[in-house]
């Protein structure tokens, strides 16, 4: 991170929740811009980048599920996701959306803190040295290590804060399994069964990114009983 603060989206229909939550990061140190539904974040996301977007999921009109949805069409921009809904099939639909991280209601505002500075460590940093790269190929595709960045051809392919983390994390380690606990407790996150299946969630969508066949993986595979390897070429 630089040292312009980082500019956070909060997404939500409760105003009293969104001045609160606006009041709260401001005082962390953040830049915070609040929308009171989808429509008006989608106008807002039309003229502004931002370095990550907390989003409420039951909204009137479209809920945050959808719009999830349609900014990971065109930006990577990191999101967490707020629900009242905190059974884990909701966690799960919520990350195979392209969230990046989810939190039920009610929460206490440090979680929310030390979650959202979670996944802006996991951001790549940018202007890293033009040096030779380490580049493990994947088949079609090559990530340069360096630089934390997938490439098909001339194409950059874009990843998500928690993929990009993920893939770090394998690539420190090729040809070697990686339990899913250690890679929870790499990811910052809460040890437990919920935050293992969301991992295994993230895998599934890094693999549509890696591979030609994602059901039948080559490059992250599975290790009965150890966890996931990157099997580079």
């Amino acid at each position: 991170m630089n040292d312009v603060a980082p500019h956070l989206l909060i997404v939500d229909d409760d105003e009293r929740i969104r001045e609160l939550l606006k009041k709260f990061l401001m005082r962390n140190g953040f830049l915070v811009t609040s929308a009171r539904d989808a429509a008006h974040a989608r106008r807002i996301l039309s003229g502004l980048d931002f370095d990550l977007i907390v989003l409420d999921v039951m909204m009137p009109g479209e809920d945050g599920m959808s719009l999830t949805r349609a900014i990971r069409e065109t930006s990577m921009t990191p999101i967490m996701l707020l629900t009242a809904r905190g059974d884990t099939d909701d966690r799960i639909l919520g990350l195979e959306a392209g969230a990046d991280d989810y939190l039920a209601k009610p929460f206490e505002p440090k979680e929310l803190l030390l979650r959202i500075n979670a996944i802006l460590r996991r951001m790549p940093e940018a202007d890293e040295p033009d040096t030779a790269p380490k580049v493990l190929k994947l088949g079609a595709v090559r990530y340069d290590i360096d630089r934390g960045e997938l490439w098909q051809g001339e194409d950059m392919i874009r990843l998500t804060a928690t993929e990009s983390q993920l893939l770090k994390i394998f690539a420190a380690t090729p040809g070697e399994a990686v339990s899913r606990t250690k890679l929870v407790e790499d990811l910052g996150r809460d040890r437990g069964q919920a935050q293992e299946r969301a991992v295994d969630v993230q895998i599934t969508r890094l693999r549509r990114k890696l591979e030609e066949d994602s059901k039948q993986p080559r490059y992250l595979q599975t290790v009965r009983g150890a966890g996931y390897m990157l099997a580079p070429d």
